[in-house]
């Protein structure tokens, strides 16, 4: 049966040799497909594979899940926001969230993550129309929990990294509204008011459920390694581990995305920005670990260079990993060999 590489499930077995656009075999016929084999047909952009009737087929229960999972995590990652919102505003009214309300959302993105090999298609996937403030705090959990998935993490260790992640922001809802929108360059008195959310998260989160696991990374998640960060100016050692991964995944994500006071930048070009943090700001492993891991999730993304043409990723560079090789119609630009031509923007998946 022909199957979508969205719908291959583990220990599926492909039945015939599988090839990519060039001809090179990517599975053999009979293997048995595991998060490593899923992840590598996404890198050489395989849309269908063969693979041999399963023994069971799951009954109508969640068959819409398998017929569009890809509506499913929109749908899901849609609903995330929506909720992040109304946590906001429970926060904003009692100074305290729901424990509940927190694992309602968290809950379903977990499902999600299990069944998802492309954390870039999933980052992509959530729209830029929505407001910027729930949006990364989803999109921070998401990455938090691929970073500790990344590092070697159990099931248990990534649910509370995306957690702290997810509720890293949670203070801005004591910012006033007409500072944390405003279109116009922030004032000095604007800009240090900002800079109180970390130590607002803190309150809320310690006053509401007392675990320093995820209150810690609330006011740590702004620091930096060499001292320069805030609110307090702290250094690596005084860094709680679960605020190192929130603040790589929080880096990433606000540079990633529509912002009211900063400017979006692509998926890849951040990468490379987050290389040059680690000599000093960032946890140099954890950064490694997450570039290492999110590169190969870029291969067969559409992207528009600087010069107009549109194209598509196909292959990371050993030279240089943050300037791939890029096919464009019928030609192939290795970007490392020019200095002229560089990716613009990533614009969706395959």
């Amino acid at each position: 049966m022909r199957v979508h590489i969205m719908d291959l499930r583990h220990s599926d077995v492909v039945l015939t040799d599988t090839f990519n656009t060039y001809g090179l075999l990517v599975l053999s016929a009979g293997s048995s497909l595991d998060e490593e084999s899923i992840s590598k047909l996404f890198q050489h952009s395989i849309d269908y594979v063969d693979i041999a009737v399963r023994r069971t087929e799951l009954s109508t229960v969640g068959a819409t899940a398998i017929e569009n999972p890809g509506k499913v995590l929109t749908e899901v990652l849609n609903s995330a926001v929506y909720s992040t919102k109304e946590l906001y505003t429970q926060a904003a009214e009692r100074g305290e969230i729901d424990v509940q309300t927190v694992d309602s959302v968290i809950s379903p993105m977990m499902d999600q993550f299990r069944k998802q090999i492309d954390i870039a298609s999933i980052l992509l996937n959530i729209s830029d129309n929505d407001d910027y403030t729930y949006r990364h705090s989803v999109q921070v959990g998401i990455i938090s929990y691929y970073i500790a998935k990344w590092m070697g993490k159990n099931a248990e260790e990534c649910a509370l990294a995306s957690k702290a992640g997810y509720l890293h922001d949670i203070g801005k809802c004591k910012i006033p509204p007409e500072i944390l929108n405003k279109q116009t360059p922030l004032t000095n008195d604007e800009f240090a008011e900002i800079r109180k959310h970390p130590i607002y998260g803190f309150d809320i989160i310690n006053d509401s459920v007392g675990n320093p696991h995820l209150s810690l990374p609330a006011l740590q998640h702004h620091e930096r390694f060499n001292g320069s960060g805030y609110p307090y100016g702290i250094k690596e050692q005084d860094m709680h581990p679960l605020s190192k991964i929130v603040a790589i995944a929080d880096i990433y994500s606000a540079c990633i995305s529509n912002r009211v006071y900063g400017e979006q930048k692509d998926l890849l070009n951040v990468l490379y920005e987050l290389y040059q943090m680690s000599f000093g700001q960032t946890d140099p492993y954890i950064t490694q670990i997450f570039i290492r891991n999110m590169l190969p999730n870029l291969i067969g993304k559409k992207v528009v260079l600087n010069n107009g043409d549109m194209g598509k990723i196909v292959m990371t560079n050993p030279s240089d990993s943050f300037r791939p090789l890029v096919q464009v119609d019928q030609r192939f630009i290795d970007l490392a060999q020019t200095n002229d031509i560089r990716i613009e923007r990533i614009v969706s998946a395959s």
